[in-house]
């Protein structure tokens, strides 16, 4: 027939103790098993410590920047092909990459942040 004994003990001395008084009353060392409580690091149990939202903002607003940029820039480029309006309208290809870089960051730095969340 098994037997079971549990306890509550407030400090590391008093457990030996038991411990000590189990092995006179005859328990074996693969018998008795000791809990102590991790004071150290409980209340971090189960808590991220750090996230990708900044490392996914940063990349996904470059490849955002980059790739609006161009697309800005094509469209603008696609302007200047009309005859007769397209040197009035040259600085259309600059502002319409400058303002793809802008939406294009803006959108990649939202989209990066929150796959660094972990949100897919």
């Amino acid at each position: 027939m098994k037997h079971a004994v549990y306890g509550i003990v407030q400090d590391q001395s008093t457990a030996e103790r038991v411990v000590d008084g189990l092995r006179s009353a005859g328990f074996t060392g693969n018998d008795i098993s000791v809990l102590f409580p991790d004071k150290g690091g409980t209340k971090d149990f189960a808590h991220e410590k750090s996230t990708k939202a900044p490392e996914g903002a940063t990349t996904g607003g470059v490849a955002g920047m980059g790739i609006g940029a161009a697309l800005g820039w094509l469209a603008g480029i696609g302007s200047l092909a009309i005859p007769g309006v397209g040197p009035f309208i040259a600085a259309g290809p600059i502002m319409a990459a400058l303002g793809g870089a802008a939406v294009g960051g803006a959108t990649g730095g939202l989209v990066g942040a929150l796959v660094g969340l972990g949100i897919p």
